[in-house]
Formats: structure tokens, C-alpha cells, sequence
């Protein structure tokens, strides 16, 4: 009988030791003070770029990086600004927008986190984003109340923002009226002769808040016209479109705004499949003005949407940090301007 001897298991290696910012300032040879005023860009002391860049070179060799709840406790507030993640599908536009005001945020010091509060609305998600004590909390379309507002305020965010068309008691606003958008979609087409004008509304679940206002518009433009306006239901997929499509000629409808460029462009295809001419029997508006519209034949014309700049959001932003107390502003920052080309 042969005997294994007992081994040891091979030793694990021992866990390497998290750098501090005492480690960072012995490298740097200078205070952990020093460190701390120039790794929070701390601008009431005056660091000397030759020590702030020793700073940095140390923190960088060690792998140290400030630890975020501490900064938190002694300043009494994060710098996070968080954002609800975005419970309907969004499109280049708004993407555009959003790395925009990031990069703008970034620059001011301010860490942005976009938070997924799946089956959480309104004032319950506020609580769950509450949790985590932003800064500041920029919250996208509608359902947010006064008492989600107080809740955020009491853990600690020094600003709410939403973005939406109506305002909500003590948040700052940006105030984004769709309708404007159906409106110049609406009054060109009927300045282009079109009279029997369909809207599509997308049937996907949480963009109601913008197609209706966009709908509504279109319906503003043609009251007391000669021009009527048919409500199009559609889901954003082949078959659905293929089959509205299908009904055209039954429908009689000589003009479609189609909500954004996505959804013309959709339709505008399953239309040309049934040999409808685009814009001879119909004309196609979309809206956001997409690079890709311009490449279709015919090229889309679209309603071109002005968003605020990331920048200014984010001095908005900053300047609600830093004073609180200030009576909450509203800012109208959505406009619209068609851009007319083939199809219409």
C-alpha cells in the first residue's frame, strides 16, 4: 500500500493592501491635506501645478482613488447626479443629448450615474433613487410628484431637475412641448396641398407622453381648416407596418406624419412595397432629423428638434447645487423647425 503523504495546499497570496491617501502623499512627499485639496479639485486653496501633477503621478502609480462615501461625509454631500435610466427605447437624439450633458458634468466634478428602477414609478422610484443620496437628480418625461420632489430633497439632493412638459412644485424644469413638433409638421404639410393628413402614434408602451402632445399638434395646425387628421396606430416592427400599409388606399389619406424619422421610415418603405408613390400619392414627414433620413430616396423631410445643450443643462445643474434654496426655474428649451426635402 502506497501512503500520499499530506501536503499543505499551496499558499494563497496574501491580499494586496488598498493604497490610502496617507501612501499617496509619502510618494509625493507632500500632506495627506495637500493630496485631498487636489484629488477633489478643491479650488479655495491654491495648489502649484508642479505639485498637483506629483499628486497625481503618485495617485496614479499606486492606484488610488478617492473613496466616494468618505468624500461624502465630509462634505455632507456626494457629487452624484443621478438619473433614471429611461423606461421606453430612446433614440440617437436624445443619446446625443445625454453623453453631452455627461461630458458637461464631468467637467464640473460631478459623477453621473443612470439608475435602472425597473416596475418603480413616480414617487416610489424617488425613494429607491433616494437610497443612494445624489447630489442631484435629473428625471426624464412625467410621474414624478411634490412628495417624490420632498423625498429627495430630506436625503439630501440638492437639486431636482425634470424633463417634461409640465412642471412639478419645488424641482427646476425644462419644459419640452411636443405639440410644437406635430404643429410644424401639421402646417406644412397643408401648406404642401395635402388634406386628408394620418398621425402615427406608436402603440410601444411609455411614449405616450410625447406622441399624443405630437398628435395634438398636428390636430392645432388644422383646426378650422379645410384638412382632416386621421389617429394611426402602429407598432414599431414590419408586419405592423406592412399591413397599415395594406389598408392605405381604402384609408384615402394623401399626407402621414409619421411621430419621428424611425417610424417614416418604416412606414415609407412598406408603403413603396404596396406601390404607393412617395411623396406623388403621399407625402412622409418624420421628426429629429436623422443623418440616416437624408440617405433614403426620396430624402426624408423631418421636423429638425432643438434639445438644450448638455452644457447649459449642466450649469443649471451646478448652479442649483450650489445655491438650494433658490426658487426652483422653468426653462422652455424645446424647439422645432421643419426640414423640408423629397417626401413631402
Amino acid at each position: 500500500m502506497v501512503q500520499i503523504p499530506n501536503t499543505p495546499p499551496p499558499a494563497s497570496p496574501a491580499p494586496r493592501s488598498v493604497p490610502t491617501s496617507a501612501d499617496v502623499a509619502r510618494l509625493a512627499g507632500v500632506s495627506r491635506a495637500t493630496v485631498s485639496y487636489v484629488l477633489n479639485n478643491t479650488s479655495a486653496v491654491r495648489i502649484s501645478e508642479p505639485t498637483r501633477r506629483r499628486v497625481h503621478e503618485a495617485a496614479e502609480e499606486l492606484g488610488y482613488v478617492p473613496h466616494a462615501a468618505a468624500r461624502t461625509l465630509r462634505a455632507g454631500h456626494s457629487r452624484m447626479v443621478l438619473m433614471p435610466a429611461p423606461a421606453v427605447p430612446v433614440g440617437p437624439l436624445y443619446g446625443q443629448f445625454i453623453n453631452e450633458l455627461q461630458w458637461a458634468l464631468g467637467r464640473l466634478d460631478y459623477t453621473v450615474v443612470q439608475h435602472g428602477s425597473v416596475g418603480l414609478h413616480g414617487d416610489e422610484a424617488a425613494r429607491a433613487w433616494a437610497e443612494l443620496r445624489p447630489v442631484a437628480v435629473l428625471v426624464p418625461g412625467i410621474g414624478l410628484g411634490p412628495e417624490g420632489v420632498a423625498v429627495l430633497k430630506r436625503a439630501g439632493a440638492r437639486a431636482v431637475v425634470t424633463v417634461g412638459p409640465a412642471r412639478v412644485e419645488g424641482a427646476h424644469a425644462l419644459l419640452m412641448d411636443h405639440g410644437s413638433v406635430g404643429h410644424c409638421a401639421g402646417s406644412h404639410l397643408h401648406a404642401r396641398g395635402r388634406r386628408r393628413i394620418g398621425v402615427v402614434v406608436p402603440q410601444e408602451p411609455g411614449l405616450e407622453a410625447f406622441s399624443r402632445p405630437r398628435l395634438d399638434g398636428v390636430r392645432r395646425a388644422l383646426y378650422g381648416t379645410d384638412a382632416s387628421v386621421a389617429e394611426l396606430p402602429l407598432a414599431f416592427d414590419e408586419r405592423a407596418a406592412a399591413e397599415l400599409a395594406a389598408r392605405w388606399r381604402e384609408l384615402g389619406l394623401d399626407a402621414v406624419f409619421a411621430y419621428n424619422d424611425e417610424y417614416a421610415m418604416l412606414l415609407m418603405c412598406a408603403l413603396q412595397d404596396e406601390g404607393i408613390r412617395i411623396p406623388d400619392d403621399t407625402a412622409v414627414v418624420g421628426a429629429d432629423d436623422l443623418m440616416i433620413g437624408r440617405l433614403l430616396r426620396p430624402r426624408l423631410s423631418t421636423v429638425h428638434i432643438e434639445l438644450p445643450s448638455g452644457r447649459d443643462l449642466a450649469d443649471l445643474v451646478d448652479r442649483a447645487v450650489r445655491d438650494p434654496d433658490a426658487t426652483p426655474e422653468a426653462h422652455r428649451v424645446l424647439g422645432a423647425s421643419v426640414v423640408a426635402r423629397d417626401s413631402s
